[in-house]
């Protein structure tokens, strides 16, 4: 064979080759296993100052460890560079825009971008804590002595109280705002301007000042009329959809309304354990009394109120 016809058959086979190389090259395993990471998710793009914010992206990289960074964190935010998660609660200061967030996954070996993304911080809405509640202004020497407001915060925060006034032989919890106590025989007297406030870290509500007047027992020549009270135990199922369908994700407590009118339910309990389904309601005079239930989420977004239930408290 001469040397054109050799060149002629080299040339004649090389497609065939390069085809096939180009083949073993899309089937390379080297390939498939120095893929980028996949991320996904889409983050809140707001919220509400003082309530907590978290985002973590899902990723997909089988057989391989994503070490995750980000550009432009918030100032108010932790990121955890090993689920990629971004979270935190703005502080009132923090009210404006945080743009371009950019979360990146790399493998060790390739890099993977989520889309640029901005958090806006809204401002806290001026909605301080409503406190009710009408406290036992007498209380007979020897005789234990009780009252615990209703209190509900708008903005979906926890409440915690505070109390000027305190008399001497009561005792007061700040989780719940109950103040409690027996006087002794020593201990009678007028103990005025005791003021009881609710705060949810940021506002407060006030409870109108009041006095308790302690009464010698030797002394009452005139009864003093103690009510009976009882209490209610209520149940419920907690909601696990919102309005429009989805899944309910952050539900964070209940109100709980009730009153002596079912057209004036003018007493509240804020119930911040969302796990809880059933909750018992003491203090109540013996009479018929009226109930109804909302839930909220972390963002403070309430439900509508349940219908109204009935019970004739003995």
């Amino acid at each position: 064979m001469d040397v054109l016809n050799v060149a002629e058959a080299v040339r004649s086979r090389r497609p065939a080759l390069r085809s096939l190389a180009v083949f073993a090259l899309l089937s390379s395993p080297w390939i498939v296993a120095n893929a980028a990471p996949v991320l996904s998710g889409s983050p809140a793009t707001s919220v509400v100052a003082a309530h907590y914010y978290r985002f973590q992206p899902g990723v997909i990289d089988p057989g391989k460890k994503v070490i995750f960074s980000i550009v432009n964190k918030p100032s108010w935010a932790v990121f955890d560079a090993t689920t990629g998660q971004v979270a935190g609660t703005p502080l009132p200061s923090n009210v404006g825009i945080f743009s371009n967030i950019v979360i990146t996954g790399n493998d060790g070996t390739a890099t993977a971008h989520l889309a640029p993304f901005s958090v806006t911080v809204i401002p806290l809405p001026n909605n301080p804590p409503r406190i009710s509640g009408s406290p036992a202004t007498s209380v007979v020497a020897g005789q234990a002595y009780s009252f615990q407001p209703g209190a509900i915060d708008p903005n979906g925060l926890t409440i915690k109280f505070g109390i000027s006034g305190k008399p001497a032989w009561a005792a007061f919890d700040p989780n719940t705002g109950r103040l409690s106590g027996t006087p002794a025989a020593a201990n009678a007297g007028t103990y005025a301007n005791i003021v009881i406030v609710a705060y949810d870290g940021y506002m407060k509500g006030v409870l109108p000042a009041f006095s308790i007047v302690v009464r010698s027992a030797a002394a009452t020549a005139i009864p003093v009329a103690t009510p009976t009270t009882g209490s209610a135990t209520l149940s419920w199922v907690p909601p696990t959809e919102n309005t429009d369908g989805t899944v309910l994700g952050n539900l964070a407590g209940y109100h709980l309304y009730y009153g002596t009118s079912p057209d004036n339910l003018n007493e509240s309990v804020t119930i911040t354990n969302a796990g809880l389904t059933r909750y018992v309601l003491g203090g109540l005079a013996t009479q018929t009394w009226y109930f109804a239930l909302t839930a909220y989420n972390s963002i403070g977004v309430e439900s509508g109120r349940t219908g109204v239930e009935t019970l004739i408290v003995q």
